[in-house]
């Protein structure tokens, strides 16, 4: 069996690739499997780290800003796909499987073209456009959200949800409580903006330290690197809590969602299936330049399941976070009512049924 995984440009892409990839080995352990990328995007840091082959060619995310800009993206399709072509020719897949981004476009495409079996993998509510592009041509379509089926044929398309790490659901606060030296028995806000960080939610909890100070809560706070020099020196002046930690990055973040009784976070779909399968409530500030306002649409649906609240990022300040803090840790019967909601969204078999779709297109 011999893969081409196609999707990438940013970690919602690249991700939930690897995660499939990685099932494909265990199932299939004679598989053959090669990335398609660009020497551009964030793949061609990450995946020739995991021992994957990563094989790239031409392509760009469509620049909205102006006409001339928009064209000039257009102008790499072509290009993009006869160097998938050519990939293709050379690698001879089985199955070409694409999890978005402008990266999967020209693959999958010329896969299609070519008579060679294709699956797209669509993490959010909203589709992106290069998976709407392709949908009538792809013999199946995976989807994270149920909502997402709207924009594709139906006869194509199955709900599997988003694969993460086992880890995720697997550890435990008592593993986390003694990772974090904190307490298991208090509870304890995680703020995370993402792997680069949010400036704003940064802000915004910078102001909560002093709130929380002396109260019975633990804070676990992951700043993102690039925030993490100047944060950290202003929270040496103020001598940070012992019931309060700080990183500004967190490896480990299954510990994070684990000692978690609420999570502060953006609204990723990596980020969101992974607060499904711990069943961990949330205030959900949604990236406001994602691409299509994709984020406060994934938001959106669990808020409206009542999984999660929503701060827009535009009214997101110090007292607004803490008074949607306060309005749920001082009422205990609704927590664990959201943190119930959130569990029956989660998806633990979602790899495993994304193999399955595989091995059917497969025959």
């Amino acid at each position: 069996m011999r893969v081409i995984m196609a999707g990438g440009g940013t970690g919602g892409h690249i991700y939930p690739a690897l995660a499939i990839a990685r099932g494909i080995q265990v199932r299939w352990p004679q598989a053959e499997i090669v990335f398609a990328g660009t020497k551009e995007g964030l793949e061609n840091t990450i995946i020739p780290e995991t021992g994957f082959k990563l094989m790239t060619i031409s392509a760009q995310g469509l620049d909205r800003s102006s006409l001339i800009k928009a064209a000039g993206s257009l102008l790499q399709v072509p290009l993009g796909f006869w160097q998938a072509r050519n990939i293709i020719k050379e690698f001879k897949p089985n199955i070409v499987i694409g999890t978005g981004g402008y990266v999967s476009y020209p693959v999958v495409l010329a896969a299609s073209i070519m008579q060679v079996k294709t699956v797209i993998h669509e993490q959010n509510a909203f589709p992106g456009l290069a998976n709407r592009a392709l949908a009538k041509r792809v013999d199946r379509v995976l989807l994270t959200f149920p909502g997402a089926a709207a924009h594709f044929p139906s006869e194509v398309t199955h709900l599997t949800g988003l694969p993460v790490r086992p880890e995720i659901s697997s550890a435990t606060r008592k593993e986390a409580a003694d990772f974090f030296q904190l307490r298991e028995d208090k509870f304890t806000l995680l703020v995370v903006g993402g792997s680069r960080g949010s400036l704003r939610i940064n802000q915004a909890t910078t102001e909560l330290l002093k709130k929380y100070k002396d109260k019975d809560i633990q804070l676990v706070w992951v700043t993102g690197p690039q925030h993490f020099e100047v944060l950290s020196k202003a929270l040496e002046e103020e001598k940070l809590p012992g019931n309060m930690r700080v990183f500004p990055y967190l490896f480990n973040m299954e510990m994070g969602w684990a000692i978690a009784d609420l999570a502060v976070c953006r609204a990723g779909a990596t980020t969101l299936s992974e607060l499904t399968v711990r069943g961990l409530p949330a205030i959900l500030i949604p990236y406001p330049y994602a691409a299509e306002g994709h984020q406060e649409k994934n938001a959106r649906y669990l808020e409206d399941k009542g999984a999660a609240l929503i701060i827009v990022d535009e009214f997101l300040d110090e007292q607004t976070l803490f008074d949607k803090i306060e309005s749920l840790r001082q009422n205990k019967f609704r927590l664990l009512r959201m943190a119930q909601i959130m569990k029956e969204e989660g998806r633990l078999r979602a790899l495993d049924d994304i193999l399955d779709v595989i091995q059917d297109v497969m025959g």
